[in-house]
């Protein structure tokens, strides 16, 4: 027994799992995975990664500063193995103001997974229709669905509303199938949830975004963010034209020093790790056994149709020949 006790083990510490720390690498310090511009898709890069920011405030802001050794270990031992298969994330936010602080965080989370070489794509639901069964074909729908299916794991922020997600975001899932025919866009990614609050710290929002991945059959990790007054937490809007004032504000708009922005560092390397680790796995997360049996009931069922439609072609031709005068040419009737 250890003699370490904590409040007489009042938080049962004796039964702790031993683990090893790891050294951060200094050799990674500053260094970056992220795809470079030249060998991006231009098309891609302007539609789905507004959260780029100019080289100069990449190389240097807050994100470049973080240590993420470990994280960006895995990324480049993976990237060799798969010959530069990068992890593909989906990033969706909840609100469609001007100055959306779930955009703004939805932002953050993307430059940490970009610079952990992560190809991220930040869906804007601007124009998505409210759901319906009638607008399945909509541009905007189709668009999400197929980034869904394009996915190895999803990063949900949503602002919290009359102590809830908001119908922006909700308007998103709802608009992902379970199923679309043998494909199901979301079932056995990864999943990171983050909420920002107008008031004091909440966990509504990431406690109804948890429930939402369980059933859209994701894994959500452990770890979650929550954000509150969240306009107390960003930087101020900065204009591009003065340059110098933009590089030294990092951009504008970006998260102030905090435990808060610490913990958003946490969820978003837990996500790149856990998706690694998972991904080679895909297919084995998603076998299951009732589906295994509704893929043989259906195909016992396949084969039995098709039994009773070459049955049906034989007696049929048995039938033609019986009743016809002639076959092949031959006068079978004696006529």
């Amino acid at each position: 027994m250890s003699n370490n006790r904590v409040h007489g083990d009042l938080n049962n510490t004796e039964v702790m799992r031993k683990t090893n720390s790891l050294v951060p690498d200094p050799a990674y310090d500053g260094k970056t995975l992220a795809i470079p511009e030249a060998e991006d898709d231009a098309e891609i890069r302007a539609k789905y990664r507004p959260f780029i920011t100019s080289p100069e405030v990449t190389s240097s802001d807050w994100i470049a500063k973080s240590e993420l050794s470990t994280a960006l270990k895995m990324a480049e031992a993976d990237m060799e193995k798969t010959g530069g298969d990068r992890l593909k994330i989906l990033v969706l936010y909840g609100s469609l103001r001007e100055r959306s602080y779930s955009r703004l965080l939805a932002f953050e989370c993307s430059r940490i997974l970009w610079r952990l070489g992560a190809d991220v794509r930040v869906y804007d639901p601007s124009g998505l229709p409210v759901k319906d069964d009638v607008q399945h074909q909509h541009p905007k729908v189709q668009e999400l669905r197929e980034l869904s299916k394009w996915s190895d794991g999803h990063v949900w922020v949503s602002p919290e509303q009359h102590g809830n997600l908001t119908a922006v975001f909700k308007n998103q899932i709802d608009w992902v199938p379970l199923s679309t025919g043998s494909v199901r866009p979301t079932q056995g990614r990864t999943l990171a949830i983050a909420q920002v609050s107008g008031g004091s710290q909440s966990f509504n929002t990431v406690n109804s975004l948890r429930i939402l991945g369980r059933w859209m059959r994701m894994f959500a990790i452990p770890n979650q963010s929550s954000v509150p007054m969240a306009y107390t937490q960003f930087t101020d809007a900065q204009d591009p034209a003065d340059h110098d004032a933009f590089v030294q504000a990092e951009g504008g708009s970006r998260l102030k020093p905090s435990g808060n922005r610490d913990r958003v560092v946490d969820v978003m390397e837990e996500l790149f790790k856990y998706t690694l680790v998972m991904r080679q796995h895909f297919d084995l997360f998603g076998d299951r056994h009732s589906e295994r049996k509704e893929r043989e009931v259906k195909r016992l069922r396949e084969i039995e149709v098709t039994k009773k439609e070459e049955k049906a072609g034989v007696e049929g031709n048995a039938t033609s020949m019986i009743t016809a005068n002639t076959v092949n040419g031959i006068d079978v009737k004696g006529a």
